[in-house]
């Protein structure tokens, strides 16, 4: 007796699928074409909603650097934001240093937080550490703390603000050497004015220098500590004129050089200063400086008369 053929199954004889055996075991037999429809376009939806949810994922996951995915200067630099947060002061202003010493734009934007900080120390610490960035955008980070409470932070504002050489520091600054009560910052203010060389500063700078020494006598001996105060200030406006360099600056400069009673760091300064201008009008005043009683101050106008005409300088003796 030969083998049987084994018969091809047809398309209805194949074994249902598991939704038609669970319909058929509720009594269901042959279910709707529409529900069977259904069932199968809610498990496609749901494996679609799988499939989307899974890829947002994934997008997400690269969308968000994660520690391992920063550069190891990144990874300096927050772990040195993150001390911010500390309750220690020092903590705080070495952090601030570090950020600084980095000289790169990111460490100084992140170092930028710490002009806000409570502490007088850091704040002052933070106008020098932001200065690896442009100089506008640095200027425009320091210039709110020129009104800070504290002479310490408005002196180291007003120093910073002249490294970074921004015009948009000198109304500010101009206003702080006419205004402000505390001789340093007055001071520190004429120093960064020069520094920035805008000609702008000429005036107020020649007024600084233009106020003079305390009256002599009884009155210079109640007022003296005010009196050194203004010299140091009278000093840096000096300096200043001759970094900026204006012709404008001459009359005020020689006033100061010839005066006697004049400290003797002021008139040194202005005969520098003299020099570093160069106007020939000037020469007169320099030539008499060569026989002053101090020997710097008459080396210091030998050397500015060989910048203006070396014909006119005469060694002094």
């Amino acid at each position: 007796m030969g083998s049987r053929t084994p018969s091809r199954r047809t398309p209805s004889s194949d074994a249902p699928c598991a939704i038609v055996k669970r319909m058929r075991r509720a009594g269901i037999s042959r279910p709707p074409s529409s529900i069977v429809r259904t069932k199968i376009f809610s498990c496609a939806l749901v494996a679609f909603l799988g499939f989307a949810a899974g890829t947002n994922l994934q997008v997400l996951a690269q969308g968000t650097p994660s520690s391992q995915s920063l550069t190891p200067l990144q990874r300096e630099i927050e772990r040195e934001r993150q001390r911010f947060a500390s309750s220690s002061t020092e903590e705080r202003r070495d952090a601030v240093m570090r950020l600084g010493a980095m000289h790169r734009p990111d460490s100084s934007r992140a170092a930028a937080a710490a002009l806000h900080d409570p502490a007088a120390i850091v704040r002052a610490t933070a106008t020098h550490a932001i200065l690896s960035l442009p100089s506008d955008e640095a200027a425009g980070l320091i210039l709110p703390l020129l009104r800070d409470r504290d002479e310490f932070v408005r002196r180291e504002a007003a120093y910073a603000l002249g490294e970074t050489r921004s015009p948009l520091a000198v109304p500010d600054l101009i206003t702080l050497l006419a205004d402000d009560k505390k001789f340093s910052v007055r001071a520190s203010a004429a120093v960064s004015l020069g520094m920035i060389g805008d000609e702008r500063a000429v005036v107020p700078l020649t007024e600084a220098l233009a106020k003079g020494p305390e009256n002599t006598g009884l009155l210079k001996k109640i007022r003296g500590k005010k009196s050194g105060e203004n010299e140091f200030v009278r000093r840096a406006a000096a300096v200043s004129l001759g970094q900026i360099r204006s012709r404008a600056a001459v009359h005020a400069l020689i006033a100061a050089l010839t005066n006697e009673r004049e400290a003797d760091d002021v008139r040194r300064e202005s005969a520098r200063s003299l020099g570093l201008i160069g106007d020939p009008s000037s020469v007169p005043a320099l030539r008499s400086a060569l026989t002053a009683h101090d020997p710097y101050l008459s080396h210091i106008a030998y050397e500015a008369l060989r910048k203006i005409s070396s014909a006119e300088a005469t060694r002094p003796a």
